[in-house]
């Protein structure tokens, strides 16, 4: 029996040291080209809609910090400080090596459609803090009249801090769960979209636990079929152990994009990522029609498969 367990053992540890090595070797790969709108493929008209860019001009604005992740890297509509308008606000967690910087793209695009985005250089994202350190600048941004490079900040009292959301891929994954039922502000987060989370005895193996059972907040959970890479990181099935998890007394939502690999999905599932977004933290109807009643645009979508959703 002993001999059994031990084999088991070292059998889990051969798999965690071999989907860190993965992860590691994924990450020196490019995160998002500047053109990925036009050349993702999409099945629904929703999907279409969201993926194309928002009505927004959209402006950067960074603050460099002590913390490891270097900077704060923020993405808004450009007319922010005019009128009484408040923008809810998104805010990313990295993938293991995949620093904002290596998807300014994918922030721009969201940032387009209405919201602040905000995102750091964390390259150890999994236990939330950079995004509870991001979510805490954002109060600060909206409550300080003057920062550093502006007589007038344009975010002050224009952050709807009633419409907060996390986005996370891969550790970010992790990440934003954490941050969602770990830290000091977790109760702040309405919603959560986490795209190939790293599955749970993985990241136990790792040491970025996490506990889908603890979250209040509805989520929608992504990832390919893809790959040996894509079914070390998080299988079908790892990902309805996630979904599962998750108190039935939340919205959740799960789908799988067909033949994409783990990196694939930073992006290919974007266009529901922001419609997702809109619906949650803007309330748009047209949105909602992606996830909702028995016509649901995902649930049809042919590019997606074992798709689940529970809305409440």
């Amino acid at each position: 029996m002993k001999k059994m367990l031990k084999m088991i053992g070292m059998g889990l540890l051969v798999l965690t040291v071999l989907a860190a090595v993965i992860l590691t070797y994924l990450s020196k790969r490019p995160a998002v080209s500047g053109d990925y709108i036009s050349r993702i493929k999409t099945g629904g008209s929703i999907e279409a809609k969201y993926l194309a860019m928002g009505p927004y001009e959209v402006s950067y604005w960074e603050q460099n910090v002590l913390q490891d992740f270097r900077k704060y890297e923020v993405y808004y509509p450009s007319d922010i400080g005019s009128g009484s308008a408040q923008y809810p606000a998104v805010i990313f967690s990295n993938g293991t090596g995949v620093k904002a910087s290596k998807y300014p793209a994918l922030l721009r695009h969201l940032a387009s459609w209405g919201f602040i985005v905000m995102a750091t250089e964390e390259e150890n994202s999994w236990n939330g803090l950079s995004s509870e350190l991001c979510l805490r600048t954002i109060i600060m941004l909206n409550e300080t009249k003057e920062i550093e490079g502006w007589v007038d900040n344009p975010f002050y009292g224009h952050v709807d801090l009633d419409h907060v959301g996390v986005s996370g891929h891969s550790q970010g994954g992790v990440g934003v769960i954490n941050a969602s039922t770990e830290n000091k502000h977790a109760g702040m987060i309405k919603a959560i979209y986490a795209a190939s989370p790293t599955n749970m005895t993985l990241a136990a193996g790792l040491q970025w636990d996490y506990d889908p059972g603890l979250i209040s907040a509805p989520i929608f959970l992504v990832s390919g079929t893809g790959s040996a890479d894509e079914n070390l990181v998080v299988s079908g099935r790892q990902l309805n152990d996630i979904y599962d998890a998750v108190p039935d007394t939340v919205t959740k939502v799960l789908a799988r994009r067909s033949n994409a690999d783990h990196p694939d999905m930073l992006t290919f599932a974007d266009g529901y990522m922001t419609a997702w977004f809109m619906w949650q933290l803007q309330g748009d109807e047209d949105a909602a029609e992606a996830f909702t009643g028995e016509a649901a645009e995902l649930t049809s979508n042919a590019l997606y498969q074992d798709q689940r959703i529970r809305v409440k």
